[in-house]
């Protein structure tokens, strides 16, 4: 009887319980799902609004922007932003009046802000003297300029016997001014074509010209060279100064300091002896010393040596300077008897 009854009891209790259970859990999952249908809504709807706050900044930023554009172009069309101040800087040799005329003139319709600095500039360095230019705006109508000049290294001697000032890349700059410091010599034979492969030869023509000047200041001759002509840059032709102004040396193109200073050696030589005052040249471009003088007269060196040793060695071609025959004695010269030909016009002439 008493394990009935615990049985009857305890089945009960079960029975009950997992009808319970079982009747929970039919019912729960349905008011579960009314009630997430809900909980989602509203929380794709608080989603949906909390992006509206940036959509509104993008479209007023985008505004922001659009109305700034065109106050740009407003502003920078205005009077207020013409161009009043040009400032120029870094001027010595070249004009700043020709640069702010430049300046306002290329300024006067585009005004500060739409002003294109980098064309302007370009514009700038194409001024003589003027090798680069740096613009920057001072706001609201003002430009500041910063001028970079070419620094003038060289006179050349141009077609018209005018001296002008070159740079390092051969750019024509001014007129050497009396003022100016005299150069040691000076360049001749710059071509004045403005091409492309002409501006190329000018600036080997330069370099090969500075590189024989220093080399002529190092030996100590520069006081002896009047100009160097480049008009061939494979003959460097060196025309002398002083009491040698009417002789030249013909160096070729290579090893022309070497040259220079063996070409004053053999004029040094041939100025001891009696025909070293006609002395026109000495060329000096193969390798072998020529003596030539003003007649036309060529001397080997050779020869030269000979003339100096009192030999009596002569030139295989050429004749005596015709100043040597005006020297003669009229007097003497009458005395001389008759070439042939002249003889038998005489004979002829009595016989008539």
């Amino acid at each position: 009887m008493k394990d009935q009854a615990v049985a009857q009891k305890v089945g009960n209790r079960s029975g009950m319980g997992s009808s319970r259970r079982s009747s929970a859990a039919v019912q729960r999952p349905s008011k579960r799902e009314r009630g997430s249908q809900k909980i989602g809504l509203s929380e794709r709807l608080r989603g949906a609004l909390g992006y509206f706050p940036n959509i509104l900044k993008a479209v007023l930023a985008i505004g922001a922007g659009v109305m700034l554009f065109l106050g740009y172009r407003a502003a920078a069309s205005a009077s207020f932003f013409q161009i009043r101040q040009v400032e120029v800087q870094g001027s010595s040799r070249s004009s700043s009046n020709d640069v702010q005329a430049l300046v306002r003139r290329e300024m006067a319709k585009t005004g500060v802000w739409k002003a294109d600095l980098n064309a302007l500039s370009e514009k700038i360095e194409g001024l003589p003297w003027v090798r680069s230019a740096i613009i920057s705006r001072v706001l609201p109508d003002g430009v500041r300029i910063r001028l970079v000049e070419r620094v003038p290294i060289v006179v050349v001697r141009n077609a018209a016997g005018r001296f002008r000032w070159v740079d390092e890349e051969a750019v024509p700059l001014g007129e050497m001014a009396p003022a100016d410091q005299m150069p040691p010599f000076f360049l001749r034979g710059l071509s004045e074509d403005e091409s492309e492969t002409a501006r190329r030869e000018n600036i080997d023509r330069v370099r090969m010209f500075l590189t024989l000047q220093r080399e002529a200041e190092a030996a100590g001759v520069s006081e002896r060279i009047s100009e160097v002509n480049l008009i061939d840059v494979k003959d460097v032709r060196v025309q002398l100064a002083g009491t040698d102004s009417q002789i030249e040396l013909r160096l070729g193109s290579q090893e022309t300091g070497k040259r220079l200073q063996e070409g004053l050696r053999v004029l040094d030589q041939q100025r001891q002896m009696p025909r070293g005052q006609f002395i026109s040249y000495i060329d000096l471009s193969y390798g072998k010393r020529v003596v030539g003088f003003i007649s036309g007269a060529h001397v080997s060196a050779a020869a030269a040596d000979d003339a100096a040793k009192g030999t009596t060695t002569q030139p295989t071609s050429g004749v005596l300077p015709a100043s040597t025959t005006s020297r003669e004695d009229p007097k003497k010269k009458a005395d001389q008897p008759k070439r042939p030909k002249e003889q038998s016009r005489s004979n002829s002439r009595q016989g008539a």
